[in-house]
């Protein structure tokens, strides 16, 4: 089995053999060319010393060398260089204490975490595959090489990792790897939390987040994402809804942004709506109540479910903007649009022009989510809502302060005094043009405003 590996991935191969050395790209990108995908990096592994690579190549970057790693620039690209090694002894379930190298490839690829990562190639030497991957890949199986709990001892990032993969690539988990994550997954609670959120982040914007069930029925989001747990067990009897709130959620995550293919949405707003899916009702199982009328009601859930998701997000370390996004989401995310064009003039000036596409979405995975047979008529009122809000934006109706044909300044020139009252006057002009988008005229607004300032 031959395949195309990039030019310079074969520069450094072939510069390293003829230099008598073993070099073969090695896992991941093996595996993803096996399956016929482009490999996103190039890892790189040699039987020579580090030392040995910074010789050979004229500019190298000591990356990771107490692990043996070295980074060699070929160009304005990076690719990692990396010595066979034995791993010693893992005392916190995530770094080996020390590292030694060996000139043994078979030993090298037998720390790796799964089979299907487990495997090297060179156009020389074809496929080194000696603990099963093929086999594994051919029958969609994660499965860990050698002894699962051995493996997820070393990293317990495996134990997500396992269930990451599974909804990548479509593939079931090993029986013996998944007793073994069910009996480990305490071991989470060592790991950073970047590390948890990049997992978890990478398995949400797949197209396969249904996966989610795997991490609640294995034991990993009881320590990960507790509250996950209680959603899961939290029943809705309500007409509105067919399902408990965790399966509710899943099917919301599963109903965001389509398929990767499509491309709907950015990556970035692709990370955004699926994590707003998993927190939108993330505090359901804390607001439940039973009415008079028999049903379930959740009042508050989401001003409670905003403050929720902040602490989780901010735990789990995301950047601002990704936090902010979701948050707003999640406050927001059952608000129930008047179908008028003040109504919807008046929801683009509460919620804000820069989330209402993204809003749209997430009530139309909401929606998704709940009782089928009552649906229709939910997904009939979300089309005019989109439609009334798309011809507020083609006739560039004003719905913010910042779209008021007249600012501070001109107030502050016309002899206005600044200060709060200024302020509240400017918020009166904006409910005004909410009202009568017609009344968005500098003249217009400036008499208003004297009118309202007598």
């Amino acid at each position: 089995m031959e395949f195309q590996i990039p030019e310079k991935v074969q520069y450094i191969i072939d510069t390293l053999m003829n230099n008598g050395f073993e070099a073969y790209a090695v896992g991941g990108c093996v595996r993803d060319m096996i399956l016929g995908k482009i490999p996103e990096d190039w890892d790189i592994t040699t039987s020579a010393k580090p030392q040995d690579v910074k010789r050979i190549f004229r500019r190298t970057v000591d990356t990771g060398i107490a692990h043996g790693t070295v980074t060699v620039l070929l160009d304005k690209e990076h690719y990692e260089v990396t010595t066979y090694r034995l791993d010693g002894i893992y005392e916190d379930n995530r770094h080996p204490k020390e590292v030694s190298f060996t000139s043994d490839l078979k030993e090298d690829l037998r720390r790796r975490d799964f089979t299907i990562n487990a495997m090297a190639y060179n156009p020389t030497d074809g496929i080194i595959d000696i603990y099963g991957g093929m086999e594994d890949l051919k029958n969609k199986l994660i499965r860990c090489v050698g002894d699962p709990f051995e493996r997820f001892d070393e990293d317990a990032l495996r134990l997500l990792r396992a269930v990451r993969f599974s909804a990548q690539l479509e593939f079931c988990i090993e029986e013996e790897t998944k007793e073994a994550i069910k009996a480990k997954a305490e071991l989470l609670r060592n790991i950073s939390a970047e590390r948890i959120r990049t997992e978890l982040t990478k398995l949400l914007v797949s197209d396969h987040p249904d996966r989610l069930r795997l991490i609640y029925e294995l034991g990993i989001s009881k320590v990960i994402l507790p509250e996950f747990d209680k959603m899961m067990v939290t029943e809705q009897k309500n007409i509105h809804h067919a399902y408990s709130v965790g399966e509710h959620t899943i099917r919301t995550v599963m109903a965001v942004a389509g398929s990767i293919s499509e491309n709907r949405f950015s990556s970035h707003e692709r990370v955004i709506l699926r994590w707003t899916m998993l927190l939108h009702d993330i505090e359901k199982p804390t607001t439940i109540t039973l009415g008079k009328d028999g049903q379930n009601h959740f009042y508050g859930h989401q001003e409670k479910g905003a403050v929720t998701a902040k602490r989780i997000l901010k735990d789990l370390k995301f950047d601002n903007d990704t936090l902010d996004a979701v948050v707003h989401l999640v406050r927001w995310h059952d608000y129930r649009f008047t179908l008028s064009p003040k109504g919807i003039r008046k929801a683009a000036a509460k919620i804000g022009k820069d989330y209402m596409r993204l809003l749209f979405e997430v009530n139309y995975a909401d929606t998704s989510g709940k009782n089928p047979k009552r649906n229709a008529e939910k997904f009939k009122q979300l089309e005019e809502a989109k439609r009334l809000y798309g011809e507020m934006i083609e006739k560039n109706e004003c719905v913010s302060l910042k779209e008021l044909k007249i600012s501070g300044k001109d107030l502050i020139a016309a002899g206005f005094k600044p200060g709060r009252k200024m302020g509240l006057i400017l918020n009166r002009l904006l409910n005004a043009v909410l009202e009568d988008p017609s009344l968005n005229d500098k003249e217009v607004l400036l008499n208003l405003a004297k009118s309202i300032n007598k």
